[in-house]
């Protein structure tokens, strides 16, 4: 016993725990910056007094804590006992990233007239600087309170259903109109459960679909606490089929535990792996993989398009559930004619889709590459904060 406590860590073992740990130190390095440039713009850089001051800071580090407590409560905690730190902590998010995004409008805003002053000879003194900076203070906080609530509206609005109409070159004749229903990133967990997924499903099977895909991010946390939540997916109806492909946050989440349980809901559970719908000149084939982070540091699977096609017959046209689009690349390189994906929220707030097209060009949408298309779905539910401004939630 003793030699096998002393025995060294697997190396995938060791690469994964010391990859999260640069992420996680980024991630705080990030946050918390974030949370200083807050701290001077609403609370240092107009001196509202000792007291008001002493009380901002420490609103301020609460809301910090709580962003580094929810994901770690999700992840050890039922839904009902990670919920209570999961709704403030997500709304914190939502408001404090548009109270950055605001506060850095108004510096630009601010530079350009300092800027100004300077070329024509004029500068504020001290006191005119705290009063500037206080009615900064108090129209950036305003415009991001009614921003944020107009956002956290839309967020929790139910998707809506967005129609569209794919023309594939080698589509084939006896499959014109066919219908498939697809829901993405819909991050069942601490805010979003058993409710939202039970109205979702009945949307989902009124649209009558003949297939139905399920692009991955289905959950934020482990089996143990969400098996019930996500039950409701079992009633989910497509003519020809109901697939499942994983994304990220089911990886972290733990993919083998939950494709094994959506196994058991009834849905197709394609991870890298294909299956072949009718027979003859009517022929297609659903391909789905892994997301290609679930080999991170020898996690478990990982995208392998080639297994997914292999075996796969060349004339037979070729769909494929991807959750990143990031996969498109080497999905039309193998012939692939439709990819269809999800991930991206389009940015879920803007502006930061501005952000996401630092990682991918194909933000939401349409997109036509040769004889490839991909089409990527801003998501069903929501991630961190329950916002959404410019990106309505959608079931496609």
């Amino acid at each position: 016993a003793s030699a096998a406590r002393m025995a060294p860590m697997p190396p995938a073992r060791v690469l994964r725990i010391a990859g999260m740990s640069i992420v996680f130190s980024l991630f705080l390095a990030v946050v918390a910056g974030g949370h200083w440039y807050i701290a001077r713009g609403f609370v240092l850089d107009p001196q509202w007094g000792s007291t008001a001051t002493a009380w901002g800071l420490a609103g301020i580090v609460f809301g910090f804590v709580l962003l580094i407590a929810a994901p770690i409560a999700e992840r050890n905690l039922s839904r009902d006992g990670s919920r209570w730190l999961a709704w403030p902590a997500s709304l914190w998010m939502g408001f404090a990233f548009l109270g950055l995004v605001f506060l850095g409008i108004s510096d630009v805003l601010l530079a350009i007239v300092r800027g100004v002053g300077s070329v024509v000879g004029e500068s504020a003194g001290f006191e005119a600087q705290a009063s500037l900076d206080r009615a900064r203070a108090i129209a950036v906080g305003l415009v991001t309170l009614i921003v944020g609530l107009y956002a956290v509206r839309e967020g929790l609005s139910f998707p809506r259903v967005r129609q569209v109409e794919i023309h594939l070159s080698r589509w084939p004749r006896e499959r014109d109109g066919l219908r498939i229903v697809q829901i993405s990133d819909i991050h069942i967990g601490a805010l979003l459960g058993r409710a939202f997924a039970s109205r979702l499903v009945d949307a989902v099977n009124a649209l009558e679909a003949d297939i139905v895909a399920v692009t991955g991010d289905l959950v934020d946390g482990r089996v143990k606490h969400l098996a019930a939540e996500v039950e409701p997916f079992s009633r989910l109806r497509g003519r020809e089929g109901v697939f499942f492909v994983t994304g990220n946050h089911d990886h972290y989440s733990g993919a083998d535990e939950w494709a094994a349980c959506v196994g058991q809901l009834g849905l197709s559970v394609l991870r890298n792996d294909h299956r072949v719908l009718g027979r003859g000149a009517g022929a297609i084939a659903i391909v789905g993989v892994d997301d290609h982070r679930g080999s991170f540091g020898g996690g478990e699977g990982g995208e392998d398009l080639d297994r997914a096609l292999e075996g796969l017959a060349p004339g037979v046209p070729r769909v494929l559930l991807a959750h990143d689009p990031g996969s498109f690349k080497a999905a039309r390189a193998r012939g692939v004619d439709l990819q269809i994906s999800g991930h991206t929220h389009d940015g879920q707030i803007w502006p930061f889709r501005y952000a996401v097209r630092l990682a991918t060009p194909f933000v939401e949408g349409v997109h036509v590459r040769g004889d490839s298309q991909i089409y990527v779905s801003r998501g069903t539910g929501f991630w961190g904060p329950p916002m959404r401004l410019g990106a309505p939630a959608e079931i496609t």
